[in-house]
């Protein structure tokens, strides 16, 4: 039967029910228990007869004459609901049997009991109506294969798939557990602006929108408050942490959205290698608390969070795998490499920084980890504090998982004039069309001039989780972005 058929007879159902003084769409339910609870203490409210009422909604209904065994879900547990029409009584049985299809939410009321197979039950003794459906949820046997119509329907590829349904509870687990490992630790949570006039804390290319009341563009954000929170150092608080959404306007893949879901912390009187150890144990504990293992397939590799954490150095990489020192080295001579590795770029706004960032994104695809990526050039990173030992390179480090990097740590430079110098220089980067290099934010130098601590920042996205995973961060989230239906 068409579609438009089926929701035509569902819509008929719902008026007899009207008709009948029945509401579909009740306000109150007198539900006593969840399905879960209820299975749990079966045998003990069977023993009782205690009459419980419960909720959830129909996947299945088989008639067998005057019996009637009907399904419920109710997002913690299934279970069998028993009617009989010599208990229910002919009126309300042939009411439910004639209005009440697959899909529709009910609540019942009645003992617990068990049927001659054994199986846990409820007695049904009278039924309500919670939310008459008038498309029916496909089978979870089929479950929505096209994978366009499952984030498209995402609700329905949740309420059909299991597999799908406890991702994203292992998802609200991965960001608690990490809320929870800095809040133990004294942290405070805060809320930074997702609207900007100026956007920092990263290399990414923004949305913009015009703000009607103060008639000014304005961008949203692309990192979670990083300069706004540093300011909070400055202010005395020492140590901030915020858990939220960013958004870069940039190219889509299996890694890449264009709004996403990022933690970024900082920590004052604290330094990169104090980081390292704290994100080493942080992602220990975050693997133990949502997996129960450390071990995971990452692509193609098996990777061992509880082995040692390797140190890549970045200038020694890039030398042997292309022979070219980043430290001294030309726009030129970077091309010709891009082009030996076939590594595609756009030559509109090519410089070093970009070349260089392009040739190390192919190179560390074959770099399982776990370990941390260090001394990155200063052009690099216009954040990060210069080491003591050499000033050409920072004090960052990148987490490598897989063959791609799972978060970003620095010793946060606190010296307003080195901090002024690099903002213009990635002015003078985006002046010659590099729209991904950072804003110069004059405001942010002033805040660093009244002196701001030797601290410690770190960030990381959801694609750790999607990692974790083992799935793409499009399906690691519940509603990715959609292009809309024609």
């Amino acid at each position: 039967m068409a579609l438009e058929d089926i929701r035509g007879e569902r819509i008929a159902k719902l008026e007899t029910l009207k008709e009948k003084g029945i509401n579909p769409y009740p306000v109150h339910t007198s539900r006593t228990h969840t399905i879960a609870d209820f299975l749990a203490r079966h045998d003990a409210l069977e023993s009782s007869e205690e009459v419980v009422t419960i909720a959830g909604r129909i996947t299945s209904i088989r008639e067998h004459g005057a019996l009637l065994f009907v399904d419920l879900f109710d997002g913690t547990e299934k279970t069998q609901a028993y009617f009989e029409k010599d208990v229910l009584g002919e009126e309300s049985f042939g009411l439910f049997s004639t209005t009440i299809d697959a899909s529709d939410i009910i609540e019942v009321t009645g003992p617990a009991f068990k049927t001659k197979r054994g199986m846990p039950s409820i007695r049904v003794q009278s039924w309500n109506i919670l939310a008459k459906s008038l498309r029916p949820v496909p089978s979870e046997w089929f479950g929505i294969k096209d994978e366009d119509e499952r984030y498209r329907k995402r609700y329905l590829d949740i309420l059909l798939s299991k597999e799908t349904a406890d991702r994203m509870r292992r998802r609200s687990l991965f960001w608690n557990t990490a809320r929870a490992y800095l809040l133990e630790r004294d942290f405070i949570e805060v809320e930074t602006p997702v609207l900007e006039t100026t956007t920092g804390g990263a290399d990414a290319r923004p949305f913009s929108t015009h703000h009607n009341a103060l008639d000014i563009e304005v961008f949203l954000r692309i990192s979670a408050g990083e300069l706004w929170q540093k300011r909070l150092l400055v202010a005395g608080l020492p140590k901030v942490f915020e858990i939220g959404r960013i958004f870069r306007n940039e190219g889509m893949s299996a890694e890449h959205l264009q709004d996403y879901t990022q933690l970024e912390f900082y920590q004052a009187f604290s330094d990169y290698e104090e980081g390292m150890e704290m994100i080493t144990d942080m992602y220990r504990t975050i693997a133990q608390k949502v997996y129960g293992s450390l071990v995971f397939q990452m692509k193609d590799f098996t990777v061992d969070l509880g082995a040692p954490w390797e140190r890549y150095d970045y200038c020694k990489l890039i030398k042997d795998a292309y022979g070219i020192d980043p430290l001294a080295t030309t726009a030129e001579e970077i091309s010709d490499a891009l082009h030996k590795a076939h590594v595609k770029f756009d030559p509109k706004g090519f410089n070093i920084e970009r070349g260089v960032d392009l040739l190390w994104k192919q190179l560390r695809k074959g770099i399982s980890g776990p370990g941390f990526l260090i001394g990155v050039p200063a052009y690099l990173e216009p954040l990060a504090k210069r080491s003591a030992e050499n000033s050409a390179v920072v004090e960052r480090f990148q987490i490598l998982l897989g063959g791609s990097e799972m978060g970003k740590g620095f010793s946060e430079l606190n010296d307003p004039i080195d901090q002024a110098g690099r903002f213009e220089h990635q002015q003078d980067l985006r002046d010659a069309g590099d729209d991904e290099a950072q804003m110069n934010d004059g405001e942010y130098v002033e805040a660093l001039e009244y002196g701001m601590p030797p601290a410690f920042g770190f960030g990381v996205s959801e694609r750790l989780f999607s990692f974790l995973e083992g799935v793409s961060i499009r399906e690691a989230q519940a509603f990715p972005l959609m292009r809309p239906k024609e």
